[in-house]
């Protein structure tokens, strides 16, 4: 299995509105150029929440279905694939007050289920999905860091796009 993990601080500002933020799967198409679309089905103020993805992966969409729970009391988001193009995808998002800045921590893990093909699916499945988030949510909050350095400015899609035609 391949694990994703990113890291980010949002300064001056509320865990609470952090994860309200987080959760707006909605939003994802708007701030991040993978994200082709997204449906929610269930969303907040439920503790459970289902939505549909779909993100520029290759020459095509990577495609999957998630079950969400939301744990709002204790800042957390768990998901996990009830259907789609992984074999296998779940992971946590985790948002946590630190004085006046709140950490969010997102972590997945994949497999595709192809063994002859994680050589060359996972490495781009694992940017894909690391960017995705880090748009996201540099997009959504107005002073973010992020725990390691990311080049942003192009993204994988669009390069991918460029190299072909």
């Amino acid at each position: 299995m391949r694990q994703v993990e990113l890291e980010a601080v949002v300064r001056d500002a509320r865990a609470e509105d952090v994860f309200d933020g987080v959760v707006r799967w909605d939003r994802y198409p708007e701030l991040a150029p993978h994200v082709q679309e997204t449906t929610v089905h269930a969303t907040l103020p439920d503790p459970r929440g289902s939505s549909s993805w779909a993100l520029h992966f290759r020459s095509g969409l990577l495609r999957w279905t998630e079950d969400e729970v939301f744990d709002r009391e204790r800042l957390r988001i768990d998901f996990t694939q009830s259907e789609g193009d992984f074999d296998e995808f779940s992971g946590t998002w985790r948002i946590e007050q630190r004085g006046t800045d709140v950490s969010v921590r997102f972590t997945c893990e994949f497999d595709f289920g192809i063994p002859s093909l994680e050589g060359i699916l996972d490495p781009i499945a694992e940017r894909v999905i690391k960017e995705t988030v880090a748009w996201a949510v540099t997009g959504m909050f107005n002073r973010v860091e992020l725990a390691e350095e990311m080049d942003l400015s192009e993204p994988l899609v669009q390069a991918a796009t460029t190299a072909e035609g």
